[in-house]
Parts: structure tokens; C-alpha cells; sequence
């Protein structure tokens, strides 16, 4: 007679995953346009097979985001579904987000049990950077869920010994490749180091079933770039972000080798801010209002680290929501999704800075009081300002390279405030489950989980700690492990804290609790000042009733007190894209996103000069395109408010090598392109100038009295500068000679 397996519900995540939920979707319907890059590109894909195949930025399929398109697949098909809305293309991110926790949950029980699992799918949802990314069109919650959803299958593989499933694995690694390309073969090395160690098959069978999972994974990897590579180029639209137009190139220079040395293509040039270094001794002046000193530490150099904002000459920092100073010259705009605009020329010539147009906020009404010290300058409506303001402002805050960077104020505040934990927690796990009857290189089950965690942690740790191109929100990436480590670590160290002070083990459990509730105090100041006395106070009730608990259900309560003391700085910094009703381009939490407001209306102003909209399109007859620009942050908005096609000339920064000047002149002599709008953000020089040169200028007496204002995304301007009007220049066949 068969044994009926009977189900049963953990209602403790039933009411986790009811608190996810939450945190990812409350006030998502003020989303506006979200990332209005990616939402430009879902207005374009849900017209067409070819831009839903392509990933087109625009409805003329002229060229593609600096993405491979299968996170966009799911947000064009929920775009299909319900409309173009910013809650409908951020759905697909909060139910993948929703999923990883799910997954995790699923990962760890099994092995370990039900409280390791629960308090680790709890630690993953109150990762501050987690519910901003989740919140957001951006692919990286569904990166995250891809990359677990492929771990969860390696494991089910050995457990149940079945090596398709390792199959499975490798073949959805390639799939997250083209979510975003190099960033998901980040966990291989955890991949194939647990399959290694776990796998009960003899070696002749493991070389084998790798190399199935191999071929697997090279297929699904390389099977849509490849096609797309040897597409014609006039049959598809030119690769966004790529210098040569082609996505292998695209996924092993901009979104590959660039992100590790520098930003060096697709914007023209690296920007001031990213990836500098211990020894560097630029940095911008302190923001009114705080008390002088830098963030960046526990590393750097003492108090003067802190590489100004994008374009700023070293006059300023990042006062929370309100104006910087100005640099000498340049293009507005501090940043986008990508990177922001490139400064140009020398080091005189550098890009003006607008922090209160960057970030769409205004002064906190509190600050000037002294009790609200500022926010990480990491976008998404959050000034920069805080007590410390390492880093390149905005887009790059990202620390000082070096071994501590990760713990550092620019990182740290969206993804470190648990990592004590987690560490101790790893050793605390391993030494748990030491078999001693074993040889000492053989481990046990628990233990090669463990270390595929770990093997997680640590490459993806050392990449972002010394890599120069990369944003804050990426973060996310080492939100699994971290969350993993410490729902396991916790349980064990309370386990070997009942063992008596005689072992070394017992004094784990205290020791992760003071070093988090140290480094979380140190967080909390940067913002505030008596709060941090109460996270302090309550990381020492916690431990003190740890230590006077006598009794089995005393120290049980003793150590939900404890655990609740550590979790709620995490917490509330987690809440506050929720309450603010983020969806940024740049996503990150933090408090200052209650006062400025959480949407940064995408890498452009997200706005739209509604008069010259109605005049182009009035006068746009036979012609394929609306109008020309330079860039997509001024592009995106008029796509998505007119679903026209509006042409990117160069792509997502203006750079982009996408067409000639002897092209573009063809399609006006063809009647395709009529009008092109000067934002103010040229970079192709050549049309530009050939534009401004030979085209009619267009009064804006004939287009501005028809509105008055413009249609914003909550939260004003976002990264990038786009602007909402310009100039317009009418074109015709008789201006080409």
C-alpha cells in the first residue's frame, strides 16, 4: 500500500509571504512610468513580434535597450494583459520577487528546518535593497528568482538524484544570461563547487552529466544573442549600448569586461565617481547641515573620501533634495539606469550638476532641525547627503574599493545590515554539523550547503568590492546568501549557546548580536541621532536576557527579543520604499525617500512637453518617425505618452554608433523623419550640427500656448536630465544635398 503524503501549511510563511507581498506592491500604482527606459521599450514590444522579439526601445524598431529582453518578455506580456501602466510592467518584478522567497524557503528546510528556512526567507524580504528592486521594472528581481530557481534545482538534483535536473540548472544559468547577461554567471563557481562535493555519482558519470549541463547552458546562453548577431542589420534594430552592433559584444564589453575596469564605451567616457580608490583625495564638501565628515568608512581615506556627483568640480556634495552648486559647464543631468551623462572635454570643462532636479525631492522639513542627517546619494529620489557622502553621488555611490567595501555607508545601508550575522553564522552552521567520525576533508549534507552559499557570497563579494561600474541596487545580488547564512547561522548558534560558556561555540550567538547591533547603530547615525541609542538599547535586552534565561522557554523568548532587535533597523529601512511608493530608476531605500518622494521618473525628466507633442503629431503626416533626438532619456517619455516611434539617434546616452549622418539625411530625402528635437544632450555631434545647421527652427509660440504644463512621473526629474521641451527643428527633403 502506498504512503499518502499528506500536506501541511507552514502559516508562518504563509504570513511571511503576505508581508512580501506587501512590501513590494503597496502604492505601486503611483509608479508612474517607472524606469521610463524599460517602459519605453514595453510601449514598443507590445506592437509588434519583431520589437517583442528584439527587445526594441522604440515602435520603428530602430534600436534595442542595453538589455537581452526576457525579463522584458514577461513585463511586455503583463503590458499585453492589463494596459501600459507602471504597475502593470513592475508586476512581473513583484511576483518574481514574491518567488524568491518562496524558493528560498524551499532550499533550506529540507536540509536544515522549518525556523532556518522561515527566518531566512524573512531576512531575504527585509534586505532594504531587496524591496526597492523588487518594486522597479528593472530585471533584477526577476535575475534574482532566475538564479535561485536554478540553485533549487541543482539541490532537488541531488536529493533526489536525478541529473536532468542538473541539466535543467545549467540550461536556466543561460537563460539568466539573458536576463542580464555576465552579471548571472556570478553563482557558477557555488554551482558547480556543490555539485562537486554533493554529488553521490561515480566521476565518470559527473564529467558526464557536467558536460550535458555544459552544452545545455551554452545553447540557452548563446542561442538569441547569436541569432541576433547574424540577422542582418537592416532587418533588426542596431544593439543599444554596443559599439559594434552586436550583442556578444554588448554582453562582454558594456555589461561584461566594462563593469570590472570602467565604463569606457556606450557613454563616452568613464565617469568621475566610479570605482575610486583608497588613495584617492578628491572629494566634494560636505553637505549643509551635516557635521563634515565622510560615510565611506570602515575604509578610506579619514573623512575627506567621496568622490563629488557626476559633472560636479569638487564644490559640493549632495544636499538632500535640495540644489547643489554648479559645475562650470556642460549638459544638465547627473546620471541614469546606465551610467548618466558623460562629462565632456577636460577637466574644466565638466558637467553641471542639478541635485534637486536629479532627484526629484525637496529639503526634508527635519533636516535643519538636526534630526535627519540626510540619505545615500543612490537615486531614486534619495539625496545624497547624509552624514558621509562617499561616492560618486546618485548612480555611482558605490564606496571606496578595497575588502570592507560592501560594509561601507554607499552599499552597506541597502544590503550589510546583517552580514555579522550571517559570517558567525556560517561557522557557527559548519562547525554544527562536523561529522568527526568523518576524514576531515569529507563533508556532510548540511555542510556542502553551507558552502554553496558561501561559494555564492564570497565571488560576488569580491567582485563588487573591487569592481569600478556598477550601481548600489545590484546589491541584490548578495541578498540570498546573506539571508540563507543567517536563518541557518541563527539556529545553530542558539543551539550551541544552551551547550554552556565552556565551548567556544556558546559565545557565537552573543558575538554576532554586538557586532550587528554595532554596525546597524553606526548605520542608524548616519541619519539620526537618539534612535541610535534605541537600536543600541535593544541589541543589549536582547542579549542580556540570552544570558539571565534559565529556563528552555525563557531563552526562546529571550532570543525572539534578539532576533527582533537585529531585524528592525533592516526593517524599517525596507519599509520605506513601500511607504513612499518608490519605483525608481535607480532604486534604494532609505528614509530619505518619506521626505523627497520615491520615484525618480526614469533616466529622463519623465516629462513631456504636451503642446509640442500635439504639434508634431498634428504635422507629422506620412513620416515613419515623430521626431529625431539625441537620447533616449528624452525619447522614452514621448513613446510611452504617444506610442509613436521617436528616434534615439544615439541610443540610451547619445553615444551610441547607431546611425550616420549620411543615413539619417536619406530617411529626411525619403520623408521618414520630419522633425528633430534638440534637448540640449547632443551626442552625435555630426547630426547635430548638420540639424542645427541647414534645419527650420520651430517657434515655440506655435506649440507652447496649447500647454501650459507638463505630464510628469511622480517625483520629477530623474537620472539622465532628459529634457521635457528643447528646441525643434522642422526638416525636408530640399535641405539635402
Amino acid at each position: 500500500m502506498k504512503k499518502i503524503r499528506q500536506w501541511t501549511v507552514d502559516w508562518w510563511l504563509i504570513g511571511i509571504l503576505i508581508l512580501a507581498a506587501f512590501l513590494y506592491a503597496w502604492n505601486i500604482w503611483e509608479a508612474g512610468n517607472a524606469n521610463d527606459y524599460y517602459t519605453a521599450a514595453i510601449t514598443s514590444m507590445v506592437q509588434s513580434w519583431h520589437n517583442f522579439w528584439y527587445g526594441a526601445f522604440d515602435p520603428a524598431g530602430f534600436i534595442t535597450v542595453d538589455k537581452p529582453p526576457v525579463a522584458l518578455l514577461f513585463m511586455a506580456i503583463s503590458a499585453k494583459i492589463f494596459g501600459v501602466h507602471g504597475w502593470s510592467v513592475v508586476l512581473p518584478s513583484i511576483l518574481f520577487g514574491i518567488g524568491s522567497v518562496a524558493l528560498i524557503y524551499n532550499m533550506i528546510k529540507p536540509r536544515f528546518n522549518a525556523w532556518a528556512a522561515r527566518l531566512a526567507a524573512l531576512a531575504l524580504i527585509l534586505t532594504p535593497i531587496v524591496v526597492a528592486d523588487s518594486r522597479t521594472n528593472n530585471m533584477d528581481a526577476t535575475l534574482q528568482f532566475f538564479l535561485l530557481l536554478a540553485s533549487w534545482c541543482l539541490m532537488k538534483a541531488i536529493s533526489t538524484r536525478k541529473p536532468w535536473l542538473v541539466v535543467v540548472s545549467f540550461a536556466l544559468i543561460g537563460v539568466s544570461f539573458n536576463i542580464k547577461m555576465l552579471q548571472a554567471f556570478m553563482i557558477l563557481p557555488a554551482l558547480l563547487l556543490f555539485y562537486w562535493i554533493a554529488s553521490n555519482q561515480k566521476l565518470w558519470r559527473r564529467l558526464t552529466t557536467l558536460g550535458i549541463a555544459a552544452v545545455a547552458m551554452a545553447v540557452t546562453t548563446l542561442a538569441w544573442p547569436m541569432q541576433v548577431d547574424s540577422t542582418a542589420a537592416t532587418q533588426r534594430p542596431y544593439v543599444g549600448s554596443s559599439e559594434t552592433n552586436s550583442e556578444m559584444e554588448l554582453a562582454f564589453g558594456y555589461n561584461g569586461t566594462e563593469r570590472l575596469l570602467g565604463q569606457t564605451t556606450g557613454t563616452g567616457a568613464a565617469f568621475p565617481g566610479m570605482g575610486h580608490n583608497a588613495k584617492s583625495k578628491t572629494g566634494g564638501t560636505p553637505p549643509t547641515g551635516t557635521k563634515g565628515k565622510t560615510g565611506t568608512a570602515p575604509t578610506g581615506t579619514k573623512g575627506k573620501s567621496g568622490t563629488p556627483p557626476t559633472g560636479a568640480t569638487g564644490k559640493t556634495g549632495n544636499p538632500p533634495g535640495g540644489k547643489s552648486t554648479k559645475g562650470t559647464s556642460g549638459q544638465p543631468g547627473t546620471g541614469n539606469t546606465q551610467g548618466g551623462t558623460p562629462p565632456t572635454g577636460t577637466k574644466k570643462q565638466q558637467v553641471t550638476v542639478k541635485t534637486k532636479k536629479a532627484t526629484g525631492g525637496k529639503m526634508p522639513a527635519n533636516f535643519k532641525k538636526g534630526n535627519f542627517k540626510g540619505g545615500p546619494g543612490t537615486g531614486g529620489g534619495a539625496p545624497g547627503g547624509r552624514k558621509g557622502g562617499g561616492g560618486g553621488g546618485g548612480a555611482f555611490a558605490i564606496g571606496t574599493a578595497g575588502p570592507l567595501r560592501l560594509l561601507q555607508s554607499d552599499l552597506g545601508l541597502q544590503i550589510s545590515w546583517l552580514v555579522p550575522a550571517a559570517l558567525i553564522g556560517f561557522i557557527s552552521a559548519f562547525a554544527y554539523y562536523l561529522d568527526r567520525k568523518r576524514k576531515w576533508y569529507q563533508t556532510t549534507s548540511q555542510q556542502n550547503h553551507l558552502l554553496f552559499w558561501m561559494g555564492w557570497l564570497v565571488p560576488v563579494a569580491g567582485f563588487f568590492s573591487i569592481a569600478s561600474f556598477f550601481h548600489p541596487y545590484y546589491m541584490i545580488m548578495l541578498a540570498p546568501p546573506i539571508a540563507a547564512l543567517f536563518g541557518i547561522g541563527i539556529v545553530t548558534m542558539f543551539k550551541q549557546f544552551k551547550l554552556g560558556f565552556k565551548h567556544w561555540q556558546s559565545w557565537l550567538l552573543p558575538l554576532a548580536i554586538v557586532t550587528t547591533t554595532a554596525l546597524q547603530a553606526w548605520y542608524v547615525s548616519l541619519y539620526y541621532q537618539w534612535q541610535t541609542w534605541l537600536v543600541v538599547g535593544a541589541g543589549l535586552i536582547g542579549l542580556a536576557l540570552l544570558f539571565i534565561g534559565r529556563t528552555r522557554s525563557w531563552r526562546k523568548s529571550a532570543l525572539g527579543v534578539a532576533i527582533a532587535a537585529i531585524l528592525v533597523a533592516p526593517g524599517f529601512w525596507s519599509l520605506t520604499p513601500t511607504l513612499a511608493g518608490s519605483s525608481a530608476a535607480i532604486p534604494s531605500a532609505g528614509p530619505s525617500l518619506l521626505t523627497s518622494g520615491g520615484n525618480s521618473g526614469g533616466i529622463g525628466s519623465g516629462s513631456v512637453d504636451s503642446g509640442l507633442l500635439k504639434y508634431v503629431e498634428k504635422h507629422q503626416g506620412s513620416a515613419k518617425y515623430l521626431f529625431a533626438t539625441s537620447n533616449a532619456s528624452t525619447a522614452a517619455p514621448y513613446i510611452i505618452k504617444s506610442g509613436k516611434a521617436v528616434m534615439a539617434i544615439g541610443g540610451f546616452n547619445g553615444t551610441d554608433p547607431a546611425i550616420t549622418l549620411k543615413q539619417f539625411k536619406a530617411l529626411v530625402k525619403k520623408g521618414d523623419m520630419k522633425y528633430y528635437l534638440s534637448s540640449g544632450r547632443s551626442g552625435n555631434s555630426k547630426i547635430e550640427s548638420w540639424v542645427t545647421k541647414v534645419g527650420k527652427k520651430v517657434s515655440s509660440n506655435k506649440y507652447s500656448s496649447q500647454s501650459s504644463s507638463s505630464t510628469k512621473s511622480p517625483g520629477g526629474m530623474g537620472m539622465g536630465g532628459g529634457m521635457g521641451g528643447g528646441t525643434l527643428y522642422e526638416l525636408d527633403a530640399s535641405m539635402v544635398k
